[in-house]
């Protein structure tokens, strides 16, 4: 039978408690247990999928295609456990079910309230679809206090009662914080957020305490007294260099121990923290560097790039470099010169994106790499930019673009209508819902054998995760590879672009996919570690 890590946070957002559940699952598997992870979000999107990247990060896909939570980036990277839309659940999708058996008489005309039928419906979440595992995380979004999160508190106190007992913990991540002009850690913080979580009935097991210097002693009891827990289970998260770090510093504070013995478990075997040691050795002690150039156009919040920013230091580890990444709006490009940013760049990114705004930018900046043979990788968006810089200044297609943001006679990238999934045809409606014209999660590709794509995964088929509404129009194929541009990957039925390269160029790839969302520290991408080898390559050029 399962058991249960609840962990919730206090005090402040932005605490890491996404990291954090995802470096305990990663202990608890280097214990020899499997682990499953979960997120629960109290917003009333049902979805993440059509809100901002600003708003809430980037948007996590899974194989599935569920539009998920960006901490389930973090689950996938840690533990190697693939994702599902059962791992993630919105208030609003809750929400929706709820109505929608409302609507179908299924409550048979009784009254529908948040207890019980929103916090069964949270409960069911939860504890469906565990047979097999040892351990199951869940965490809840935002922090207690939170009006819009009372139910999913009330859903996991209730399951404290509802599972057998010592077979569920509570874990609360909190901040210590430094009060300069006091030049002491404070305290309060964390014992005003305990005092809030037991005021609806939830006993925390064990304090996850955030803070950027050790906690003394001293300050450790006091937290262990007024909050009710064992001095042992007040745990420092002290800050870290890098992510991939947090294991083993949560491994040398005692975390891992602290909660199999919240279970009862006492013969556990020791941690083999191989793989971690290794991954940390590597970040730490590069033997060089390079500069890798991201035009984007939410380079604003670094969340909203999450997953790629860790496909790019993957692919370091990897090489053995450090990357260092020089974010630059695209709209920048509209007005000046991208040689005025880009020089002495060793790789430029494009990566996914929506709508018109930056895109004449990120085509400057397509042309800029080609140009000047400098490694360029187009994602998603990044490879429609540079099929249309292509079309326009290979090809002699003056007015080729797309008709995502323009009345174009030259649509090299228009909306497909209809596409095939394994032995199922997928339609999409223009006129549908946003999350409804995308075509999202797992496809296949084929790959010409003779590429470099297919040199670099080394296997002819691939399955990638997608996340667009938008597609390379076919009909441009042969004008393009006349011109150097070719198609080097396509879906099964030969429909759908799904790669390009450019020939007598050192590395110049666009994917359709999203690579990034399949790169582990452990395990990077084929295509990642190619790119980061590339942009060394071309830093011992100059």
């Amino acid at each position: 039978m399962a058991r249960y890590i609840f962990i919730t946070g206090g005090v402040v957002s932005s605490l890491g408690k996404g990291l954090a559940a995802a470096a305990i699952g990663a202990l608890l598997q280097a214990r020899g247990y499997s682990v499953r992870l979960r997120k629960l979000d109290p917003y009333l999107n049902v979805d993440p999928g059509t809100m901002s990247p600003y708003q809430h990060g980037e948007v996590y896909v899974t194989d599935d295609g569920a539009e998920t939570d960006l901490d389930l980036g973090h689950y996938e990277r840690f533990t190697g456990v693939p994702a599902s839309q059962a791992d993630n659940v919105t208030a609003g999708r809750i929400y929706q079910q709820i109505l929608q058996k409302e609507r179908q008489g299924d409550y048979l005309g009784g009254t529908v309230q948040v207890i019980p039928h929103v916090t069964d419906a949270i409960k069911n979440f939860a504890l469906s679809g565990n047979e097999g595992v040892d351990f199951v995380l869940c965490e809840i979004g935002g922090t207690v206090g939170d009006i819009e999160g009372l139910p999913f508190f009330e859903a996991i106190r209730q399951l404290g009662n509802d599972l057998p007992r010592g077979e569920c913990i509570f874990i609360h991540l909190t901040l210590i914080p430094f009060i300069g002009s006091a030049g002491e850690l404070k305290t309060k913080p964390t014992q005003h957020s305990v005092k809030e979580l037991r005021s609806i009935g939830i006993q925390p097991d064990i304090l996850l305490c955030r803070c950027d210097r050790p906690v003394p002693e001293k300050e450790r009891r006091k937290i262990a007294l007024f909050c009710n827990v064992r001095e042992s289970a007040v745990i420092q998260a002290l800050d870290v260099e890098n992510i991939y770090d947090v294991p083993i510093a949560y491994h040398k504070e005692g975390l891992d121990d602290e909660v199999l013995n919240a279970f009862g478990i006492d013969s556990a075997p020791a941690p083999d923290l191989t793989v971690w040691k290794r991954i940390s050795t590597r970040i730490h002690n590069p033997d060089g560097h390079v500069s890798i150039a991201i035009i984007g156009k939410y380079t604003g919040l670094m969340d909203a790039y999450k997953s790629l920013n860790e496909a790019l230091a993957h692919g370091g580890i990897e090489n053995r470099v450090k990357v260092n990444l020089q974010w630059i709006e695209a709209e920048i490009f509209e007005q000046e010169d991208p040689g005025l940013h880009l020089q002495g760049v060793n790789g430029i990114l494009v990566p996914g994106g929506f709508g018109g705004r930056g895109a004449e930018g990120k085509i400057r900046a397509a042309g800029f790499a080609r140009e000047r043979g400098i490694p360029y990788f187009g994602i998603c968006y990044g490879m429609q930019m540079a099929v249309i810089e292509a079309a326009r200044n290979l090809a002699g297609i003056a007015t080729a673009s797309s008709t995502e943001f323009s009345d174009t006679d030259e649509p090299v990238i228009g909306l497909m209508s209809e596409w095939v999934k394994g032995n199922k045809v997928e339609r999409r409606h223009a006129n549908g819902d946003l999350g409804g014209t995308l075509r999202l999660g797992a496809y296949e590709a084929v790959l010409d054998k003779d590429s470099k794509v297919g040199g670099i995964y080394g296997v002819r088929s691939i399955s990638e995760r997608h996340r667009h509404r938008y597609e390379v129009n076919i009909n441009y194929r042969e004008r393009l590879e006349e011109s150097g541009l070719r198609m080097s990957g396509l879906s099964p039925d030969g429909v759908l672009p799904e790669i390009v390269e450019l020939r007598d160029h050192p590395w110049y790839i666009g994917v359709q996919f999203h690579p990034e969302l399949k790169s582990r520290p452990f395990s990077p991408h084929p295509l990642f570690v190619s790119f980061i080898k590339a942009a060394v390559e071309q830093s011992r050029l100059f």
